[in-house]
């Protein structure tokens, strides 16, 4: 088991958001992002109601919660977007492909606030493969398709201000054709002047720049903006063949997800200037160690609070949100410049 790190402390009612605490068909409730918006915190959350390879599994799709303390939430009556609503929307955006049947499901939902309006990041997995887009929300009811990747990239994360005049995003592409060693995914940066045309693209981190995990990686929660860099949370993999975990999904699950912390420059994102150097959460609590996949802690959202708190909500395997807080002094100082 990889060890934890006594840097942030889990808040006591954790989970804070489950199936049961959904007024409609709820199962996996995870991965989920996280903003503090108009006087309110709001979450969007995966949602894969059913149960995975029994018959009666219906699907994914993405529901919404509020909360005025960030800590007991409140559901909306329905999931707010499916497969079916994200066929319409990117079928206004491509009229020419996006048909009836080519986009599957929508997941993965990231909340980032930029210049006062609410974006949201996804995954969706269409007949080409899976692809990473971004859309903008007035109400978190509807939404606006902006654009969507090529396939294969996932794991979406915008950051919250323009970086030299334009937009700035974190993501994992995940190619196999002559990959050395299968899942060794890295981290880019792209650009954007209008949140639609992306480019510029930049390496950024690579499995093999960590001094943990032996897998794949990627962007978490979209970044906090401090005077050392813009603070950033990964999640890093650590797979071990010999070690099958918990986990209903199958009996030979082998991955540790875990929790990582980089800063980047302010003025160039693609450049890590300091890193903390072991995990910042690790799975330890019995609601990360055993669910759907076990051992996985996969961090979605980070607010910053007034008084320097920073809660950091995270799925836990596969299962469940839960939320863990630090001081953001401490979670800088972890950072260790870079050689």
């Amino acid at each position: 088991m990889i060890e934890n790190v006594s840097l942030l402390t889990r808040h006591a009612s954790n989970p804070v958001l489950e199936g049961k605490d959904c007024p409609f068909p709820a199962t996996l409730v995870f991965n989920a992002g996280v903003a503090y918006h108009e006087g309110r915190y709001v979450m969007v959350f995966r949602n894969d109601h059913g149960r995975w390879g029994d018959p009666q599994f219906d699907g994914t799709n993405l529901g919404l919660a509020t909360s005025s303390d960030g800590l007991s939430w409140e559901v909306e009556p329905e999931p707010i977007l499916d497969e079916e609503r994200a066929r319409a929307g990117l079928r206004d955006l491509y009229p020419e492909r996006f048909g009836p049947e080519f986009v599957k499901r929508i997941y993965d939902p990231r909340i980032t606030i930029v210049e006062g309006r609410a974006y949201l990041c996804f995954a969706v997995d269409t007949d080409h493969g899976v692809c990473g887009g971004v859309a903008e929300t007035d109400d978190f009811r509807s939404f606006r398709f902006l654009s969507l990747s090529a396939p294969d990239n996932r794991n979406f994360v915008l950051f919250p201000e323009r970086v030299g005049g334009e937009f700035v995003r974190l993501e994992r592409p995940f190619p196999s054709y002559m990959q050395p060693r299968p899942e060794r995914f890295p981290i880019w940066t792209s650009r954007s002047k209008d949140m639609r045309a992306w480019g510029a693209h930049r390496p950024v981190l690579g499995p093999e720049d960590l001094p943990y995990g032996n897998c794949k990686l990627g962007p978490a929660a979209p970044p906090i903006k401090t005077d050392r860099g813009w603070l950033t949370t990964i999640h890093v993999v650590n797979k071990d063949p010999a070690s099958p975990l918990a986990g209903w999904e199958a009996k030979d699950w082998t991955k540790t997800y875990v929790a990582g912390l980089v800063l980047l420059d302010l003025e160039d994102p693609s450049k890590v200037v300091g890193m903390m150097r072991e995990p910042l959460l690790a799975p330890e609590a019995p609601y990360e160690l055993d669910g759907f996949r076990g051992s996985v802690i996969f961090p979605c959202g980070m607010v910053a609070q007034p008084d320097g708190e920073v809660r950091m909500y995270y799925g836990a395997a596969d299962t469940c949100i839960a939320m863990a807080s630090a001081h953001i002094d401490d979670l800088i100082a972890a950072c260790r410049p870079m050689a």
